[in-house]
């Protein structure tokens, strides 16, 4: 499979990380935070539950391995949908890892839906919003321009448990509109699962932006406590 590509000219953003948020640099000096910064304080409650459900040891296992596998995955992904993966000969240990596995099939949802690719992870941000970030995948998604967000999964998800990746697509949507004028309405996540399963959710983002503006207001007042 060989991706068309049509990539749109987007200004490469400087980040850094301070006391746990990911803060990011525009072209104007401003700095802003990332989208997961935002949507994040909605779960910090429940993360913290969970730690001392399970304990810091185990939990630390956990997200350590989450975020290998989610790594994992995305590179795959960016580097599949660059059309250079099977340039990557390291990538190739045998046998194959369950990580890749779950690429795998979520490489064959991409064949079927994916066309032409605007964007690929691609720095964004907004004056408006006051945020920033990088998109995963900005590219026709059933012949319909979308913003496209990978996430993997120990289990799937209810659609009620994930209201904040519909904002954080939705916020890219916006400062995708705002930098190229380029209208996005369709977000689409799509979920590898460790069972080698794949769930996709496709919102509209207009749905989804208000409830983001309403989150970033209270971002900025708990930072300020």
């Amino acid at each position: 499979m060989s991706f068309i590509h049509d990539l749109v000219k987007l200004d490469e953003l400087s980040a850094k990380t301070e006391e746990g948020k990911r803060l990011y640099q525009t072209p104007q000096g401003q700095s802003y935070p990332s989208v997961t910064t935002v949507t994040g304080i909605l779960s910090k409650d429940d993360i913290q539950a969970w730690r001392i459900r399970v304990g810091e040891e185990k939990a630390d296992q956990i997200t350590r391995a989450a975020t290998s596998r989610g790594n994992e995955v995305h590179k795959l992904a960016e580097l599949y949908l660059k059309n250079e993966l099977f340039s990557q000969s390291t990538l190739f240990d045998e046998p194959k890892t369950n990580n890749y596995k779950m690429f795998e099939v979520l490489s064959g949802v991409l064949d079927n839906k994916v066309g032409v690719v605007r964007a690929i992870e691609a720095p964004l941000y907004s004056d408006v919003l006051r945020v920033g970030g990088r998109v995963d995948l900005v590219a026709e998604w059933d012949n319909e321009l979308a913003v496209i967000d990978f996430k993997t999964s120990s289990k799937p998800k209810k659609e009620h448990w994930i209201d904040n990746y519909f904002m954080q697509s939705s916020a890219y949507a916006f400062m995708f509109e705002e930098l190229t004028k380029i209208p996005i309405n369709k977000i689409v996540i799509a979920i590898a699962l460790e069972n080698l399963g794949t769930q996709i959710f496709i919102k509209n983002a207009n749905d989804y932006i208000q409830q983001f503006i309403d989150l970033r207001k209270t971002y900025d007042i708990i930072s300020n406590e």
